[in-house]
C-alpha cells in the first residue's frame, strides 16, 4: 500500500516536471520568435565583440549622435546571425543603419545580453 502511494507521488511529480519543462520551452520559443517591436537606428558602431563564458553571443554598442559636439546616446544590441556579425565587423568605424527587433522577457542571458536583436546592417553615406 505504501509503495503504491510513493509511485503515485513520484509519477505526479514527474508529470509536473515534464509540464514545467514544456511550458518553459514554449515560452522561450515564443519570446525568440515573436517580436515586441522593430525599427531602425543610425549611428557609429563603437564596440562590437563576441562575449560569454559558455553561450557566446555578439554584443555591440551604437553611438547615435544628433548634433556635432553633442553627447551621443548609446544603443546596446545583440546579433544572432554570423553573417550579420561579419557584415558589422566589415563596416566598423563607418556610419551604419541597423534594423532590429525587440524581444522582451527572454528567460536567460544565454540567448543575448540585450533584448534588441539586429538582423540587418547597411552603410549610410
Amino acid at each position: 500500500m505504501k509503495t503504491n502511494l510513493v509511485r503515485k507521488v513520484f509519477g505526479f511529480l514527474a508529470v509536473l516536471l515534464v509540464l514545467a519543462a514544456a511550458g518553459l520551452a514554449v515560452y522561450t520559443w515564443g519570446t525568440l520568435n515573436f517580436s515586441y517591436s522593430s525599427g531602425d537606428r543610425v549611428g557609429y558602431v563603437q564596440k562590437f565583440s563576441k562575449k560569454g563564458w559558455i553561450c557566446k553571443t555578439w554584443e555591440g554598442e551604437l553611438a547615435m549622435v544628433t548634433l556635432p559636439g553633442a553627447v551621443p546616446e548609446k544603443f546596446y544590441f545583440s546579433v544572432r546571425a554570423d553573417a550579420t556579425a561579419d557584415e558589422l565587423n566589415r563596416l566598423l568605424g563607418r556610419r551604419v543603419k541597423l534594423r532590429y527587433t525587440q524581444h522582451r522577457g527572454l528567460p536567460t542571458s544565454c540567448f543575448a545580453e540585450t533584448e534588441y536583436f539586429v538582423d540587418d546592417v547597411k552603410p549610410v553615406d
